[in-house]
């Protein structure tokens, strides 16, 4: 693994997956990772800097229909249910792939609309 390639797995885990790696660091090593007091006053402003970066995570989600697959009735009926959108509407959403199904949603509406579409063989992004 390149050290890219560990960066961006590190990154892309959470606040008490990152606690937990740093405990079995110490362990394994045998070191402290809590910084020395001259250290903590230096790092504060890199602290922040962390903490403005992780609020600028993306909270909102659309959910594009890329391509619809061979069940197109399906695909309307699920866009129909995600959206209360009226059979014409939901169809002219489908027909006009890739289109956006939802705007702005939180991520777990977002993740749930993508596994519906994609069981009823819709290809499906998150953008």
């Amino acid at each position: 693994m390149s050290k890219e390639e560990l960066i961006e797995a590190i990154s892309s885990m959470t606040v008490l997956e990152l606690a937990e790696l740093v405990k079995a660091l110490e362990e394994k090593f045998g070191v402290s990772a809590a910084a020395p007091v001259a250290m903590a006053a230096v790092a504060g402003p890199a602290g922040a800097a962390a903490a403005a970066v992780e609020e600028e995570e993306q909270t909102e989600f659309d959910v594009v229909l890329k391509a619809v697959g061979d069940n197109k009735i399906q695909v309307i009926k699920v866009v129909r249910e995600l959206t209360n959108l009226g059979l014409r509407e939901a169809k002219a959403v489908v027909d006009e792939a890739p289109s956006d199904v939802l705007k702005a949603v939180e991520k777990e509406v977002a993740d749930a609309a993508k596994k519906s579409l994609e069981e009823v063989g819709a290809t499906v992004e998150l953008r």
